[in-house]
């Protein structure tokens, strides 16, 4: 059983997956914050490769992006950061990145590295699915990583099914169409997408993403779902608190109530 597989079958529910930028606030910083991540209990991290033109992230990420990039974050650079982390940490790391930006590392060579250092899974929401199945999942499998498919509340149960087919590890569960940001509550049609979701017993668990800011987002993305997962809003507290310990001190405590 690896790593991913562990942590869904030790605990049920409330899983919470965060998402950074490496290389922000400051180039060197990438290390620490996956350290106090898990330190402070947190069951999962995505690691969001910084790309000059990403689709799906709202303002907070683009800007941490952009900065990471002029600390002079790069993918090589990240593999150096990340050659001994699994000497620190023990928990799942994902990959989250744009596959443009992969494609200047080659996407075998991209896996293989990954595995290397100790990566689980990988997230690329602009490989479509057919495309992905086709020319890149025997890639995926050559190596052993997750591949970590996103559904929405526009993707039709045929589709739903699919992914789960071809997805392993977990499914990605967007909270909307619209890009990452923060949000104050889901309302009643979201919660009913992820009603409807959960009721079709998918053989992947899902994580909701997209709007998971606060108490009330996270337990009612967790009532449908094994848990969810935060970004925009751990960024805003990397870039308003004075050290990365107190950054997830405050989102823990916003987020899940954690003291």
């Amino acid at each position: 059983m690896d790593r991913i597989e562990a942590l869904f079958a030790r605990k049920k529910s409330r899983i919470l997956s965060v998402y950074f930028t490496p290389g922000y606030p400051k180039l060197n910083d990438t290390v620490e914050v996956i350290k106090t991540l898990e330190q402070q209990g947190v069951d999962m991290i995505e690691i969001g490769i910084p790309y000059s033109d990403p689709m799906a992230d709202g303002p907070v990420i683009q800007k941490s992006s952009q900065i990471a990039l002029a600390n002079g974050i790069s993918q090589r650079t990240l593999f150096a950061q990340l050659e001994n982390i699994r000497q620190e940490v023990s928990i799942p790391l994902v990959f989250m990145g744009y596959l443009n930006t992969i494609m200047q590392f080659g996407f075998e060579n991209f896996c293989q590295k990954a595995k290397e250092i100790g990566i689980d899974a990988l997230i690329i929401p602009d490989i479509p699915l057919d495309v992905y199945e086709e020319e890149y999942k025997p890639i995926v499998d050559k190596y052993g990583l997750h591949f970590v498919l996103l559904i929405t509340p526009e993707t039709s149960p045929e589709r739903v099914r699919k992914i789960d087919e071809v997805s392993s590890g977990f499914i990605y569960m967007v909270s909307s169409a619209a890009t990452t940001g923060t949000q104050i509550s889901f309302g009643g049609e979201k919660q009913a997408y992820f009603q409807g979701i959960a009721s079709m017993n998918l053989k992947n668990p899902t994580l909701v993403g997209f709007g998971v800011s606060n108490q009330a987002t996270f337990d009612a993305a967790c009532e449908y779902s094994r848990g969810a997962i935060v970004g925009s809003e751990f960024i805003k507290q990397l870039t308003a608190q004075p050290t990365i310990q107190q950054a997830v001190a405050t989102m823990l405590a916003k987020v899940t109530g954690q003291k």
